[in-house]
């Protein structure tokens, strides 16, 4: 028998008070990417949502108006908080605004096609889900989504929009064998008992999501809500924050992270669009069979249109060294803000979508970051 090991991560639904930040402060930056889609269009969103309050603050440079209270109480209404009950809903949350514009000192490097921030950013990929994402947290994602529809389609008609998931699968030898245990968190009503909660869940939510093949004889360990009850929750029970979810937004904390959130950030901001190229080049890494599982870092300095440094790692599973990758990489792909914003095609309105759910393995059109489309050229340039 090989090394076993367990590995564990974790998703939230798109009522979780967090994710209600990412995506209001995401359908502001949509709005202004379809509304002013220039290279001078800038946002940075800040969104804190908290019993009957909805605060957005942050630097925004646009010719556009921005209704931003219609914006909230629609992206609110579309999460499913629709009832003063919830302690939190589209109809009669506070909207705060605190909003100017982009310090003229940051704007002065990235008008010139530099970066918006300085930072570290990481991409990964690995060959062991078709996703080629770890398969904790794709499952993970697959669970919370479940959740919500069987919530808004009327499956399980007591549930309520805020949620959490966690996932642990057993490894062996660096390769996943069974998923061991099931941890679901389901906002519910209050007339609902937990022993209905958890037949009801495992049942329509855990059976339908994880694949039987990954079940072991033993079957799952399926626990719903640890204390035995979660009936206040949302921003009523938990003050949310854009940004707070960078693990769940990522590799589900089987990559090392930058530090940098993505949502309320137009693509000039690195944190996004340096992230979601260094995962479209480690994908096409892997796709094109250069190495089971790669992991790149890239940095930035405001202001400067190229990158600091650039280094892969592929955990000793490459088929040529990362030394000859890295130079495969620099030689192929643009790097620069502006190179990777036309690359990926980022100045559009497709950032609401990413903001529940995960940014990664996703095979939907708006999300370029996924495309398999540099595989051919990798395969030539390594000789493979």
């Amino acid at each position: 028998m090989g090394r076993r090991y367990r590995l564990t991560s974790e998703s939230v639904t798109e009522g979780h008070p967090d994710k209600v930040c990412d995506q209001v402060s995401d359908a502001l930056v949509d709005y202004v990417m379809e509304h002013d889609p220039t290279p001078q269009a800038r946002v940075a969103i800040e969104t804190l949502v908290t019993t009957g309050t909805c605060l957005v603050a942050g630097e925004v440079t646009t010719e556009c108006y921005i209704p931003v209270e219609k914006i909230v109480r629609d992206t609110v209404r579309d999460i499913g908080y629709t009832r003063a009950k919830y302690g939190f809903d589209c109809e009669t949350i506070g909207v705060l605004t605190a909003i100017h514009e982009q310090s003229l000192d940051i704007a002065q490097g990235v008008d010139t096609g530099g970066a918006g921030d300085q930072g570290m950013m990481f991409g990964y990929a690995c060959n062991e889900t078709e996703e080629y994402m770890p398969l904790p947290i794709m499952l993970a994602h697959k669970l919370a989504k479940q959740l919500a529809a069987v919530r808004k389609n009327g499956q399980v008609e007591y549930l309520r929009p805020d949620g959490k998931t966690q996932v642990t699968v057993e490894y062996e030898d660096d390769v996943p064998q069974t998923v061991t245990k099931v941890l679901l968190a389901a906002q519910h009503s209050p007339h609902v008992g937990n022993e209905t909660i958890e037949k009801d869940l495992k049942e329509y939510v855990v059976e339908p999501v994880i694949p039987a093949k990954m079940w072991s004889d033993a079957g799952i360990d399926i626990v719903v809500n640890r204390t035995g009850k979660f009936v206040m929750g949302g921003p009523q029970a938990d003050t949310g924050l854009t940004g707070r979810k960078i693990i769940v937004d990522t590799y589900g904390g089987l990559a090392r992270h930058g530090g940098g959130a993505f949502s309320g950030k137009d693509p000039s901001k690195v944190d996004r669009s340096g992230a979601y190229m260094m995962r479209y080049i480690a994908k096409n890494l892997v796709a094109a069979g250069l190495a089971d599982k790669v992991e790149l870092q890239i940095s930035y300095a405001i202001g400067d249109p190229q990158p600091f440094s650039v280094a892969v790692f592929t955990f000793g599973t490459g088929k040529i060294d990362d030394e000859r990758i890295s130079e495969i990489v620099l030689g192929n792909f643009d790097l620069s803000p502006k190179g990777m914003i036309e690359k990926l095609d980022l100045r559009r309105p497709i950032y609401r979508k990413t903001a529940a759910y995960g940014h990664f393995g996703r095979n939907e059109p708006e999300f370029t970051w996924e495309q398999l489309d540099a595989v051919d050229m990798l395969k030539a340039e390594a000789g493979l």
